[in-house]
């Protein structure tokens, strides 16, 4: 996960490229760097370290020129030096290139270029394309880009450009967001929209394959056969002040507390009471498709994954369909027999991330009816479903992914609540449930309310080496995506177990020096519960529950050591209140564990990265937000417009 921008027009380059990656900093900060056409030639400024270094180096001494392209950078192909930092230029310095992706067979191309007397400067697989642009044929920039990456093997989001085609900026996409944005005289490229809302909401976005071209009078988009594409315009509804800080110390936090608001986005106009469904207007599965179902497949990613663990245990109660949760990692890479009457989910905050995209398309392939449940308008996900639901939670701009999550629940419970009415369930029952899901905002802000104690539970256990997260049912999830959020920020050992399988193994890890989790509500499986706190607290363990009030939990006062108290619900949507004090607990330990809370080290990216698969918390293809907020009739996959071929504003 990596942050590139470019820019093309009359302004001053370097100040709009360098506030461009202020913005996108979560996406990667190991290292930093800007190209700028000068009038003369190609002038580079990079550094290891933050952004906010290379604004003060810049600001000492300037770049003067009109257009530009700047990167920020997680390390893989490469440590984090000066040296390996984008961007990367040719031998003789007259092109400068950013790049988002993985090129696989750098290795081979670049023994084939050393052999041709190329000279490298770097250990990144991204050097590699400023040689072979080099070397390509063709009168302009983009017949070289083109040419060159004709040769490569693996993914890219792109942007180049060169001394000797000035005032231009060329852009390719295979597998990894690029974006165009649309201003008046001048034109922007962006990894994520949050990199150019300062200056225009009108954004293009690539598909795989396309190869796009920049100068201040115009731009245009063509296709791999350089034939001129139609790519639409979308409007970026959400402003500044969404992916800004607004008071808070941390994205993170800003986000955790934004859920009530997030979770009544994700519902807004989809509830109908007197009908006890859900309207969905760009699902697109009309109730003989739903009828026809006979298997549920998700594909997802990390957080998304848990979210989809949630989704089985809805869909499979409300719709009594059967429900398989896959990681796309591992689907895509399956044989998927082809199985009639299977319908794939597709889960990603973002719409990019690369293994739930080819999962997504594996799934089509074996016959499967695919829809997507993502954040972001116009992301490729979106694109290529045949339907979906956009979650509207606006950008999310923290690495580990928060109000996500809860809002992926929510659009799980509105598909299940629309598919169960379709397949049987009850008006009655399907009233009831659509009321429980009205309810979840105002409960998720009562949970919120509990900050405080978990301030508390935090300072004592911020010095811990291990913590074990434990639940059963609907709430096992949860007890991995708490494991998941604390592991991620705070760089504690954290797992998540089964609470029944705890002592299939892992029960011989608890003493008093290990804090043990579970996520326990009352529900039907509590008792059971109960029984696993008296086997940790048999050996010592300290006990925080996450529990609800009532009667019946006084067998659980006296085996917690903490409780924190969430709101009742009904069952099946309990994780959308159970999660919010682990996302808090995670956060206020990693705070008073000194750790950089809204950029993770573990966090994936850089040169060579495939920014959108997931390792750590989220599926990682960030993309920029939510786009639109539904309309009143659902929103759905829906709303863009369209732009003329040659892109002349």
């Amino acid at each position: 996960m990596c942050g590139i921008v470019g820019y093309v027009g009359r302004r001053q380059a370097a100040p709009i490229l360098v506030d461009g990656l202020g913005r996108l900093e979560y996406r990667g900060y190991d290292s930093a760097g800007i190209a700028v056409q000068n009038g003369h030639g190609v002038e580079v400024r990079k550094l290891a370290g933050r952004v906010g270094a290379l604004k003060v180096e810049v600001t000492r001494t300037p770049l003067i020129g009109t257009s530009g392209i700047a990167h920020t950078r997680w390390a893989t192909h490469g440590a984090p030096t000066t040296r390996n930092a984008h961007p990367h230029v040719d031998c003789r310095e007259r092109i400068a290139v950013v790049h988002n992706g993985i090129i696989e067979n750098a290795d081979a191309l670049r023994a084939a270029l050393e052999r041709a007397g190329h000279r490298f400067r770097t250990d990144t697989d991204t050097e590699t394309l400023a040689h072979l642009i080099e070397d390509a044929p063709g009168a302009t920039l983009e017949e070289r880009v083109a040419a060159a990456i004709a040769a490569v093997v693996g993914t890219y989001g792109l942007a180049v450009l060169s001394a000797d085609d000035p005032g231009k900026v060329v852009v390719a996409r295979q597998g990894s967001p690029v974006l165009l944005g649309i201003g008046d005289g001048e034109f922007f490229v962006a990894s994520d929209a949050a990199a150019v809302l300062a200056h225009t909401r009108s954004v293009v976005y690539l598909d795989d394959g396309d190869l796009a071209v920049l100068t201040p009078d115009r731009y245009h988009v063509t296709d791999a056969d350089a034939h001129v594409q139609l790519r639409d315009v979308s409007d970026i509804a959400w402003d500044l002040e969404a992916i800004e800080l607004g008071g808070y110390p941390h994205f993170m936090l800003k986000e955790i507390c934004e859920q009530r608001e997030t979770v009544q986005s994700t519902l807004r106009g989809r509830l109908l009471f007197a009908d006890g469904t859900a309207r969905l207007n760009g699902l697109n599965l009309p109730p003989e498709t739903c009828a026809g179902i006979n298997r549920i497949v998700i594909v997802a990613c990390g957080t998304s994954w848990h979210a989809g663990l949630v989704g089985r245990h809805l869909i499979e109660e409300l719709a009594r369909v059967p429900v398989v949760v896959e990681y796309a990692s591992e689907y895509r890479y399956g044989r998927q027999p082809p199985r009639p009457g299977t319908l794939a989910i597709a889960i990603s905050q973002s719409g990019e991330t690369a293994d739930t995209l080819e999962a997504m398309r594996a799934a089509r392939a074996a016959g499967c009816r695919v829809v997507g449940i993502v954040n972001v308008v116009g992301s490729t996900i979106a694109r290529e479903a045949d339907g979906g639901i956009y979650l509207h939670a606006g950008p999310e701009i923290g690495v580990a992914s928060t109000k996500a999550f809860t809002s992926q629940i929510a659009a799980l419970g509105l598909l299940g609540l629309y598919l169960g009415r379709q397949r049987g369930l009850s008006l009655e029952a399907g009233r009831a449930f659509a009321c429980r899901l009205a309810q979840l905002p105002a409960l998720v802000g009562q949970a919120l309310a509990l900050e405080p104690e978990v301030v508390a539970i935090a300072e004592t256990f911020a010095t811990a080496r291990n913590a074990l997260y434990l639940g059963r049912g609907v709430n096992f999830p949860v007890a991995l995506e708490g494991a998941l959020k604390l592991k991620e920020i705070s760089y504690l050992h954290a797992e998540g177990y089964p609470a029944a399988e705890m002592k299939h193994g892992p029960i011989a890890l608890i003493d008093a020096d290990m804090p043990v989790v579970f996520v326990a509500p009352r529900d039907e499986v509590y008792p059971k519960v109960l029984s696993n706190m008296q086997e940790v607290k048999a050996r010592g363990g300290r006990i925080i529950a996450v529990t609800t009030d009532g009667a019946g939990t006084e067998g659980l006062n006296a085996l917690a050591d903490h409780r924190l108290c969430v709101p009742a619900t009904a069952p099946l949507l309990s994780p959308v209140v159970t999660t919010v004090p682990l996302q808090l607990l995670a956060y206020h330990i990693a705070v008073r564990r000194g750790c950089d809370v809204d950029r993770p080290r573990s966090a994936p990216g850089g040169s060579g990265s495939v920014p959108q698969s997931a390792v750590g918390g989220e599926d990682r293809g960030r993309a920029g937000g939510s786009g639109h907020p539904p309309a009143p009739g659902g929103g759905g996959f829906q709303g863009r417009r369209s732009h003329p071929p040659a892109g002349r504003r």
